[in-house]
């Protein structure tokens, strides 16, 4: 098996894996009822579909300039992802008035 192969397979298996967590992210968004539980489950399969996914666009190309802008937009979007998502929630926490029927309050 020649290396253009294995970088074919890789590519395939990762860009694959990011469309099946981008899949699960969609599928627990619609899920799950409450808010908090809605952006966990999309920010940890957008997390990992952006990881996937520009690792495999990363290594179906050929070393150049694009790599590197490429790479420095994903470290973006993981910085600001999760950002997002832990403001998001924060302002639930702050606004909801009706938040103590979704706590457990006996569980400590």
């Amino acid at each position: 098996m020649s290396m253009e192969w294995l970088r074919f397979w890789l590519v395939f298996i990762l860009i694959v894996g990011s469309l099946l967590g981008f899949t699960f992210s969609v599928i627990g968004f619609y899920r799950f009822g409450f808010l908090m539980n809605r952006l966990h489950a999309s920010g940890i399969g957008d997390t990992f579909g952006i990881l996937c996914m520009a690792l495999g666009l990363l290594l179906a190309q050929e070393p150049s300039l694009s790599m590197g802008k490429m790479a420095l937009a994903v470290i973006f979007l993981w910085f600001t992802s999760p950002t997002s998502s832990h403001f998001l929630c924060q302002v639930e926490f702050y606004t909801n008035p009706d938040l103590y029927r979704y706590v457990d309050r006996e569980a400590k």
